[in-house]
């Protein structure tokens, strides 16, 4: 299949690997053209505007609405095309109102549209592994299915355009609380006389410990010794964005989050004292070691 690119970050590098090996037909926009440039057996192409022209499904994974509105709709956008029977699957973490938004746009040129954001970083991205989120109507998610099963182990249909994001926030939020809540715990064990690398395997192996941690704990326990962290596969700002998102979704709903709230404090101290750019697990490390005067 044809399938076109928005977004060559981290994760859509991945997926577009990925897609290649598969043997599609693979063509990449991204607002750094060098990053496009950089996928091999992909075409890269000078605007989004292409994407749609040479493909038959777009997909886009994008950093925020600013990014999706810029990308759809500005100058050279995915819509200045002819859409009429293309199939764009939307794979951002944005609120589920922008998803909705969007979706009625493309549907009122001729398209169709699928939400889906992911559960998974690059390596499960890479192998074909994430876990698939997706809102659409029944017949699109049908015809989405073939290509997202191919990146995803698992793949569940949420419900209509909007639903997909919402359970996006719903895996996230204990996530980002964790990070906070795990540095506080180390916080409390600094007087232990255990290795940071056999504290995290023990915490690996109790009821405090998520699936995460047996992929994160060894750089968790490299920064506790000073070390680096290893791939930054998620950052502190991916976190603050996500939380900002929540707690926006939670307002329209008539919903108090005050967990994320209290967290997404945290997770900006952090940023200020350490660094937006830093692997997400650095929020358990700066609050491990912070002393109540910082």
């Amino acid at each position: 299949m044809r399938i076109g690119i928005a977004g060559i970050g981290k994760m859509g590098a991945a997926i577009a690997a990925r897609l290649i090996e598969l043997g599609h037909d693979v063509a990449v926009w991204n607002r750094t053209p060098e990053k496009a440039k950089a996928v091999a057996g992909a075409t890269a192409v000078s605007t989004p505007a292409e994407l749609p022209r040479r493909c038959d499904a777009v997909i886009t994974i994008l950093t925020d609405t600013a990014a999706l509105d810029a990308v759809y709709k500005g100058q050279s956008g995915l819509l200045t095309a002819d859409i009429s029977g293309k199939l764009f699957i939307e794979m951002s973490t944005v609120l589920p109102e922008t998803e909705i938004a969007l979706a009625e746009i493309v549907r009122a040129n001729g398209g169709a549209f699928v939400e889906c954001p992911v559960g998974g970083s690059t390596g499960p991205a890479r192998q074909g592994k994430l876990i698939g989120l997706m809102g659409a109507e029944d017949a699109d998610a049908a015809r989405a299915r073939p290509i997202l099963e191919q990146l995803c182990r698992r793949l569940e249909h949420a419900g209509p355009v909007g639903c997909g994001a919402l359970l996006k926030f719903t895996v996230n939020l204990p996530l980002m609380v964790y990070w906070q809540a795990l540095g506080e715990a180390l916080a409390l064990a600094r007087t232990v006389r255990l290795d940071p690398a056999r504290l995290m395997d023990l915490l690996s192996e109790t009821s405090g410990g998520p699936n995460v941690l047996k992929a994160r704990g060894a750089g968790v326990a490299s920064m506790l010794k000073g070390g680096d962290a290893g791939p930054v596969t998620f950052d502190v700002d991916g976190g603050i964005k996500d939380m900002h998102s929540m707690l926006a979704a939670a307002e329209v709903r008539g919903i108090e989050l005050p967990l994320v709230a209290r967290a997404l404090a945290c997770y900006e101290e952090t940023k200020r004292h350490r660094s937006g750019g830093a692997e997400i697990s650095t929020v358990s490390v700066y609050w491990a070691n912070r002393r109540a005067a910082d």
